[in-house]
């Protein structure tokens, strides 16, 4: 075989560019395996120096099925290459393994994909290739024996990648179209409203210090009595955990009704919100 023939095959296995596969094919003497591993040496310079760049654009993915479903947000820099054919493929096995891992981060990054190299080899692969800063980003699994989950992808970019991603867990021994619709619209309803927890109780203690923080501040040069002051502090901190917590927060459907009025409204008598994960990209 031809070097240039080499340097074609080179390419095609890859991604580089002429320019680096015509030097890796002379530096390793028409060696392609060697000069394969001189283009992953100086994949990993050219990946490191772009990991400072920013990454808010790319896709969330979806994988698994009704009883176990995993999200897992993949960053690029530009929405440009979040519809690249490369990356969408990557993502895809990547969406598939992480359903297998149960969004166990780690162990994730050294399995093996279909190509026998590693999760982190393949990321570094692509970022030399591609030429942006990639990253794995959030991740969340759903199972619960007991429950069925449902999901909403929104602004798809193809398939089950999207922008947008939410699983919702529903524990209930109906199984009927009401639950089945209900499902649905209570992921989309997640996807608008965006709750950082089911109930007040179980938002988040540095969230709640914050907000308090910001309030309190804005409060000290109102110029009110303490007393006042604390009362309308009491009546914000309220309203703020009451609009972030799923089952307190009116319904998207019908405003005027809150989620949990309307889950009390279908009368059936086991029906619970397990959990849900709302996985939007760049957030």
């Amino acid at each position: 075989m031809s070097d240039i023939e080499k340097v074609k095959q080179l390419r095609v296995a890859t991604g580089a560019g002429f320019k680096d596969c015509n030097l890796a094919i002379k530096e390793s003497n028409g060696d392609l395996d060697k000069a394969i591993e001189i283009l992953r040496i100086k994949g990993v310079s050219k990946a490191s120096k772009k990991m400072s760049r920013e990454a808010k654009e790319g896709v969330v993915a979806i994988s698994g099925d009704e009883k176990k479903t995993s999200i897992i947000e993949v960053n690029c820099e530009t929405d440009f290459v979040a519809k690249n054919d490369d990356f969408i493929k990557f993502v895809k096995e990547l969406s598939e393994l992480n359903n297998l891992k149960n969004s166990n981060l780690e162990e994730l990054k050294k399995t093996k994909m279909s190509n026998g190299s590693s999760v982190d080899e393949n990321l570094v692969a692509l970022i030399a290739k591609i030429g942006e800063k990639i990253t794995i980003g959030q991740t969340k699994t759903i199972s619960n024996s007991s429950s069925v989950n449902y999901q909403y992808l929104h602004t798809v970019v193809k398939d089950n990648l999207a922008k947008l991603a939410v699983v919702v867990s529903l524990e209930t021994k109906v199984n009927s179209e009401i639950i089945k619709t209900f499902g649905k619209q209570l992921s989309m309803h997640i996807a608008a409203s965006n709750p950082l927890a089911l109930e007040t109780n179980l938002i988040e203690k540095d969230i709640i210090d914050k907000e308090q923080e910001l309030i309190t501040e804005e409060l000290k040069n109102s110029g009110k009595p303490e007393e006042i002051a604390k009362k309308i502090s009491q009546g914000k901190m309220n309203k703020f955990k009451e609009e972030n917590a799923l089952l307190t927060q009116a319904w998207v459907m019908e405003p005027k009704k809150k989620v949990q009025d309307v889950l009390r409204e279908l009368a059936i008598n086991d029906l619970k919100i397990k959990e849900f994960s709302r996985i939007k990209i760049g957030e």
